[in-house]
């Protein structure tokens, strides 16, 4: 019998892929142990949404955490592995789609094979199953392998590790928390796997997506997982080229961002009192081990993920 996991969705106002996500469950079977929904404070309630959409084998396994305030999906996740019950938490975006039990069960088996593989990453897959194309990937290659980070859509966590390092940073709100996350898993001298063949479908939901957010949100925190990790030395010149970096992506995207270089100083320099007191600069070796990892993506012992 497989061992059973935490299955947590984070989602805000997309009724329809939430309920095609929560109805992909079913496919996972005795996998799952528990569906939590953290609502991120929807129009419509999430408990709302999936009433009479749900299976009567999943009903009785999904519990919502519906927000007070809308604070963004990331203190959500952070609170639903807090509320966790198993050791293993999947983290689902809401426009996710499960299209196989393998996928999951041989990420389960990754890490329960050893404890340093505090996290699984799995491959995007249109609805259909298709890869999504390699540089979209955590990892071009086509084999299982060592990676810096995940990405966020699906990903399997070690629970017990990720409330040791302290979760995801709650000042970043959106976006980006994954890579700051991992830098950190990997400082702490845990591991990240790619499983290639381990699809999950990531129907991309454009309800609550807005090109000029994101530039924003994915640079200032660039620049605020700079000021928490970096050695002052690399922080002197890693600081100014995020910014520029800001500067780039909206001329190449053609975003129209009037005040935009101003709010994210003036966001960098807000919050600088909580970063200040959080700083914990990784070691220079981590670096060197996060590049390693993404010119190199060592093989990781096929064998283990197809037992």
């Amino acid at each position: 019998m497989a061992e059973p996991i935490s299955i947590a969705i984070t989602t805000r106002n997309r009724p329809e892929s939430l309920r095609r996500c929560v109805a992909s469950l079913a496919l996972l079977g005795d996998l799952v142990g528990e569906i939590l929904i953290g609502d991120d404070l929807s129009e419509m309630p999430a408990d709302r949404q999936i009433a009479g959409q749900v299976s009567s084998a999943l009903a009785p396994l999904i519990t919502v955490l519906r927000a007070a305030e809308k604070r963004g999906y990331i203190i959500n996740r952070n609170s639903m592995v807090q509320s966790a019950r198993f050791p293993f938490v999947l983290l689902l975006d809401d426009d996710t789609c499960i299209l196989d039990r393998q996928a999951v069960a041989g990420a389960v088996r990754v890490m329960a094979a050893s404890g340093r593989v505090a996290a699984v990453a799995f491959a995007q897959a249109d609805g259909a199953g298709a890869p999504w194309p390699a540089g979209m990937q955590p990892s071009p290659v086509g084999y299982p392998c060592y990676v810096p980070s995940f990405i966020g859509f699906a990903h399997l966590l070690r629970r017990d590790v990720f409330l040791q390092l302290g979760g995801y940073r709650g000042t970043f709100e959106f976006y980006g928390e994954e890579k700051e996350y991992c830098l950190r898993l990997l400082d702490a001298g845990f591991d990240v796997v790619y499983l290639p063949e381990a699809r999950i479908a990531h129907v991309p939901d454009g309800a609550g997506r807005h090109s000029r957010t994101y530039v924003r949100y994915v640079s200032r925190n660039d620049c605020l997982g700079s000021l928490y990790n970096d050695p002052w030395w690399r922080l002197l010149w890693m600081l100014p080229a995020r910014v520029a970096l800001y500067l780039r992506m909206r001329r190449a995207w053609r975003i129209a961002d009037p005040g935009g270089l101003r709010w994210l100083l003036h966001e960098i320099g807000r919050n600088w009192p909580e970063i200040r007191r959080a700083r914990r600069p990784v070691r220079s070796a981590t670096f060197r081990r996060w590049r390693a990892l993404r010119r190199q993506a060592p093989p990781y012992p096929a064998s283990t993920a197809a037992a």
